[in-house]
This record gives C-alpha cells, structure tokens and sequence, in this order.
C-alpha cells in the first residue's frame, strides 16, 4: 500500500506521516531538503534556479516513487509529485520566475515520468491556511 501526504507548507504533512507510520506500522518517506543542493541558490535568486529547483524535486520524487513500488512494502509518503508538478511549478510560471520554455520542458519531463509510475492508492490532502 503506498499512502502520501500532500498539503500547503506547514499543514502538518510531516506529523501525520509520522503519527500514521508509527500506528500503521508503515515505512515512512519524507521529503528531503537538507541535502538539496539548489534550496539556498533558489531562496537567493528564484529566476535564476526556480527550473534547476523544480527539475531536483522531479527527480528526487521520481526515484523515491521507484524505490517505493520496488520495495514492495507499506509506505506512507510526505509530498508527492504531483504537488510540484501541479502547484509549484505552474505558480513560479505564473509569477514569471520560471520562463514559458522551462516550464514547457519542465512539463514535458514530468510527463513522461508519470507514464512509468501509478499514483499512490490513497492520497491525503491537508487543506490549511498558508502560514
């Protein structure tokens, strides 16, 4: 069973995740940003790095989904791939910090990607005012 979280920054994601995984007994993935190495460069210059930003999490999310699928285990997931796909992406587009042709290359990328995976077989969605 592959469970994921999705929910606005700060609705509490990362808490339900680990409430749910320790009472389900369910491996738990979290989204990593500490060893992200385009978060600082981005929060600096967001023109500049919001596509370099967007195509790491594609790709970070991307494989976390793989290893889910291929490890065969109960897995509970914080963020999903969708969320950058259908929510920060077209927002850093829509206020001109990722240019049409990135995002249109950006798209054309996830979907792709999203023809080799299934989406998780529930997804719970926090709805919480943005902090």
């Amino acid at each position: 069973m592959h469970i994921a979280v999705a929910g606005n920054i700060g609705s509490g994601k990362t808490t339900l995740t680990t409430l749910l995984s320790r009472h389900f007994k369910w491996e738990p993935h979290y989204e990593s940003v500490d060893d992200n190495p385009y978060l600082a460069s981005f929060y600096e210059d967001m023109r500049r790095w919001s596509f370099n930003l967007q195509v790491y999490f594609l790709n970070s999310r991307f494989r976390q989904i793989v290893k889910i699928r291929e490890s065969g285990k109960n897995v509970i997931q914080d963020r999903t791939i969708y969320e950058d796909a259908f929510i920060f992406a077209p927002n850093l587009h829509d206020m001109n910090l990722m240019s049409t042709r990135d995002f249109d290359n950006y798209r054309s990328l996830f979907e792709l990607m999203v023809s080799f995976i299934k989406p998780p077989e529930l997804l719970i969605y926090l709805r919480a005012s943005v902090p």
